[in-house]
């Protein structure tokens, strides 16, 4: 897409060609279901259309519309911008696992980290209370990860006990 886009529009300003370009990728992306040559004839139509209505979105544009290498270069860039959305789009699942492995990834590492640092002052409180509160013998806990999962596992056994009691 960025290789045509320095080849198109040679008679354009680069700030004209810029907002040319980003308005056409941005109907392509508005349109994925539509052709590209639906999404030409959609993108003549409303120019024409603001300039009856003498309110154009691109001024520079007048002498262009019925201009034969406009409307083919405008054809390539749009069937550019369609080849750009169907490839990301073909891409999702992949970046959806990877993502998905890189969380999973995070959470490996942030026990890992866990399991070497000693249990915080709040855990071992906390730790302290529930076991008074439910009569458990407590346990030496060695490491912040340690004392998270006894503490999951006294909240789980125990609150799944009193919901059994209902």
């Amino acid at each position: 897409m960025y290789q045509i886009k320095s080849q198109i529009y040679q008679d354009l300003t680069k700030t004209q060609k810029s907002a040319l370009c980003n308005f056409l990728r941005a109907l392509v992306k508005k349109y994925p279901e539509m052709s590209v040559d639906d999404v030409l004839d959609k993108f003549l139509e409303d120019e024409r259309y603001y300039f009856d209505i003498n309110n154009p979105h691109f001024e520079f544009l007048e002498d262009f519309l019925d201009n034969n290498k406009f409307l083919e270069e405008t054809a390539l860039y749009i069937k550019e911008c369609r080849k750009y959305y169907d490839y990301k789009k073909s891409q999702e699942p992949i970046i959806q696992a990877q993502k998905e492995f890189e969380k999973k990834k995070r959470a490996f590492l942030r026990e890992v980290k866990m399991s070497k640092e000693p249990p915080t002052k709040k855990q071992l409180y906390y730790y302290e209370k529930l076991c008074k509160r439910y009569n458990i013998e407590k346990k030496e806990l060695s490491s912040k990860l340690e004392a998270k999962n006894e503490i999951d596992r006294i909240l789980n056994e125990y609150t799944r006990d009193f919901e059994n009691i209902d």
